[in-house]
């Protein structure tokens, strides 16, 4: 299916903020709080990784033999567990696709064995899984949902091969993605609400950095890490050195998903919404997004960051997962896929 053909089959509904949860801050802590905490039955499997690591994956039931898969990528010290990607697992089942959420390292709830963490551009553990599910499944439509930071590691990934991400994936949608780094680091130094919002993120930070102890020692100055008391603080003394990056700075830059866009060649529904809090409205890639054709950039006045939160607070609706969900589906045709002519290939390994 070409781009053009794909965007004129589908458009998103529209999307009204309630006056209950009106304003960003109001779709981000309503949505966080209102969604359930339920999600579909899910089988935890760890993987280990070729670096001797390992990742935790929840794998979700399949709906039908051959249907489409949905990699679920969570945000910023998120976990598989998380509200939202329980959301989305459930929204995705609902339309005939197999959710697969992965964890991070060092976010299924016991540290990972490897000095370094996950980061905003690290994309190898994502594509190795990937490339495991389609070496599993050859036959299958497989797609990837990324949340926030998920989605900012599910572009860049996609961006950074040669051909744009196609064989990994037959189709992407993310959701709040902070596209340029540096500028949402700054946006989240001012105001009280984003030192709230950095200071939410930097309690879990540091747990990690405490989990690890002294073995930081030899890459990083564990004390100043501690203390660090904004976000591009710890990516300074942390993030940075961990990975092999000069400084906070080089990290943002190498790692920023907007750079990245003109070279997907796979269809990917990024839904923002302009007042996020977590990125200033300038660095919204518009223009990165309205030059290539495999992109549609659907922007809302209001929503939050992950909060696109309609209904009442007794009967809330998600209308980003929905959306993304319902995307999904119909660019990896899980609603007209034919059981009769599905033909499970087994390419062996340890995926249920």
């Amino acid at each position: 299916m070409t781009p053009p053909s794909l965007w004129d089959r589908w458009a998103p509904p529209d999307f009204e903020a309630p006056a209950w949860a009106a304003g960003p801050h109001a779709q981000t802590l309503f949505a966080r709080l209102l969604r359930p905490k339920a999600g579909p039955p899910v089988t935890r499997r760890r993987m280990e990784t070729p670096d001797g690591d390992f990742l935790d994956v929840d794998w979700g039931p399949d709906p039908r033999p051959g249907a489409p898969v949905a990699l679920v990528l969570h945000g910023l010290e998120g976990s598989s567990r998380r509200r939202y990607v329980r959301s989305v697992a459930r929204a995705l089942l609902d339309r005939g696709i197999r959710p697969v959420a992965m964890n991070f390292r060092g976010c299924s709830g016991e540290p990972n064995r490897r000095l370094r963490f996950y980061h905003s551009g690290e994309t190898g553990d994502a594509s190795w899984l990937l490339a495991r599910i389609r070496e599993r499944w050859p036959r299958r439509r497989i797609g990837i949902m990324g949340f926030s930071l998920g989605g900012n590691v599910a572009l860049k990934m996609l961006g950074e091969r040669p051909d744009g991400g196609r064989s990994l994936v037959d189709a992407a949608a993310v959701m709040s993605v902070p596209y340029d780094l540096d500028a949402g680091a700054r946006l989240l130094e001012q105001g009280l609400m984003g030192r709230l919002y950095s200071q939410y993120f930097l309690r879990s930070l540091r747990r990690k950095v405490d989990e690890k102890g002294e073995a930081l020692n030899a890459k990083l100055d564990v004390r100043a890490a501690r203390a660090a008391s904004t976000i591009r603080d710890f990516d300074e003394r942390v993030t940075a050195p961990l990975n092999g990056f000069r400084d906070a700075h080089e990290y943002y830059t190498c790692s920023s998903s907007n750079r990245f866009l003109p070279r997907i060649r796979v269809p990917a529904l990024l839904l923002h919404a302009v007042d996020d809090p977590f990125l200033p409205p300038p660095a919204i890639p518009r223009e990165e997004a309205a030059a290539n054709p495999w992109i549609r950039l659907h922007l809302e006045p209001a929503g939050g960051h992950v909060g696109f939160v309609q209904g009442t607070p007794w009967a809330p609706h998600f209308w980003g997962e929905a959306t993304c969900a319902e995307f999904l589906a119909m660019a990896l045709g899980a609603r007209t896929t034919d059981p009769s002519e599905a033909e499970e290939i087994d390419g062996g390994g340890e995926l249920p």
